[in-house]
Formats: structure tokens, C-alpha cells, sequence
């Protein structure tokens, strides 16, 4: 019986060239202004500050941005950037500039599971604050409520198993009761291996022999598995 369902965002619930051709491109050209014109803002002077520990010495705010820059190409999994792009992605959001993308497979099955009673939960390496910013500037309309809690790296890396093993814990669902929804092999290998059930989204063609379920589209998940 599946209570609970964990989903990640990037290629499942949206599509990648959202993240890549949309968000990211506009975080790299706003993200020197933006830390320039919000430094003494608490959020964004945290992160500056987090940024300078992690690398270790002084940055003028042009080092930093340049730093952003090299992560952002790199596309870095790194706390600090995705605390900033979240909040730079905020004001693009709010002022009209771009809509988060979701599927309208993703969206249709959302509604239901959460009509269902299935507690939905979103586990991405994007913030959680930019997480709810998309599903709550999303094409179709303030999709927040369907969610009952949102992970980030903060929780772990993606592909490790102990980061899924939180996450049961966390939300209090036995892990053989969770489905974990991502389009990416070694995250479900990790879910798995937590003892969490798994569901590979392939949007273009189903993959070679897996020992996760494969499917195209979220309303040809089974929920009765």
C-alpha cells in the first residue's frame, strides 16, 4: 500500500528544459546584480558568507559572482547558489518574466493522489524555497497546497541512500510504503536501497530492463502495486 509519495521535480514532474533553458540562463545573467543591489539583506548576506566558507578565503562580490557563474555552468548541486537562485527566481516569478512548467500528466495525477489521501512530498536539489516557488507561479495556478512537505540538500545528496532513509523518518511512513517518482537510475537506486518503493519517469522511451517500474507518463503509474 503506497501512503506516501516523494517526487523529484527536474525531468518528472517539469520538464529539464524549464530548469536548463529558462531558469538557469536567467540566474546566470541576474545573479552578479542581484547580490550587488540585496548584500545586506540577511538571506543573501547568510549565503555570501556561506559562499566565502566554502571556498575558503575573502571574495569581493565579483569573485563571488564569478564563483556563481563557474557553479551555475557546472550546474553545482551546492547549497549557497540554490538558496540565491531561489530567491533571485522569486522576483522573476513575481514580476510576470517566466511560469514554472509542470506536465499536465503530473498536475491530473497530483490533484487525484492528494484527493486520494496519499501524501505528496517533493524531494529536488533546487532549494525548497525554489520548489514552492514553481508550484506556486505554475501553469497551472498556486499547486502548494497538494504538497505536505518539501526536501532539499539540506537533507542530503540525491543519489546517496541514507538521504531516503531520512526522509521516511522525517515524514513517519514506513519506507515500504513511500513511492519515490525521479527520472534518474542512481536516485532510485538509492530510494530502493532505503526500502522505499520506486517509479522511473522516461518521457521519450522506456529504457532497457530495470528493477524499477518504467513508465512515460504519470497516469500510467499503478497505484495498486
Amino acid at each position: 500500500m503506497i501512503r506516501a509519495i516523494v517526487t523529484d521535480i527536474e525531468g518528472t514532474t517539469s520538464s529539464l528544459s524549464f530548469v536548463k533553458d529558462v531558469l538557469f540562463p536567467y540566474a546566470r545573467k541576474h545573479i552578479a546584480g542581484f547580490i550587488a543591489e540585496q548584500q545586506n539583506e540577511a538571506a543573501v548576506g547568510e549565503q555570501l558568507t556561506a559562499i566565502k566558507k566554502l571556498v575558503g578565503k575573502e571574495l569581493t562580490l565579483e569573485e563571488i559572482a564569478v564563483q556563481l557563474h563557474q557553479w551555475i555552468d557546472q550546474d553545482q548541486k551546492i547549497t549557497p547558489l540554490k538558496t540565491l537562485q531561489g530567491l533571485l527566481w522569486e522576483k522573476g516569478y513575481r514580476q510576470g518574466d517566466f511560469k514554472g512548467h509542470v506536465y499536465q500528466d503530473a498536475a491530473d495525477c497530483l490533484r487525484q493522489w492528494h484527493a486520494a489521501g496519499i501524501a505528496l512530498y517533493v524531494y529536488s536539489s533546487g532549494s525548497v524555497y525554489a520548489q514552492k516557488l514553481l508550484f506556486e507561479f505554475s501553469e497551472f495556478g498556486d499547486m502548494t497546497s497538494l504538497f505536505s512537505g518539501y526536501f532539499d540538500t539540506n537533507t542530503g545528496l540525491k543519489q546517496d541512500t541514507h538521504s531516503y532513509e531520512k526522509i521516511a523518518e522525517e515524514i513517519s511512513v514506513a519506507a515500504g510504503e513511500i513511492l519515490f517518482l525521479s527520472d534518474i537510475k542512481a536516485e532510485l537506486d538509492a530510494a530502493k536501497l532505503a526500502g522505499m518503493q520506486t517509479c522511473w519517469l522516461l518521457r521519450d522511451e522506456i529504457g532497457p530492463a530495470s528493477e524499477h517500474t518504467q513508465v512515460m507518463r504519470f497516469n500510467e503509474i499503478d497505484m495498486k502495486e
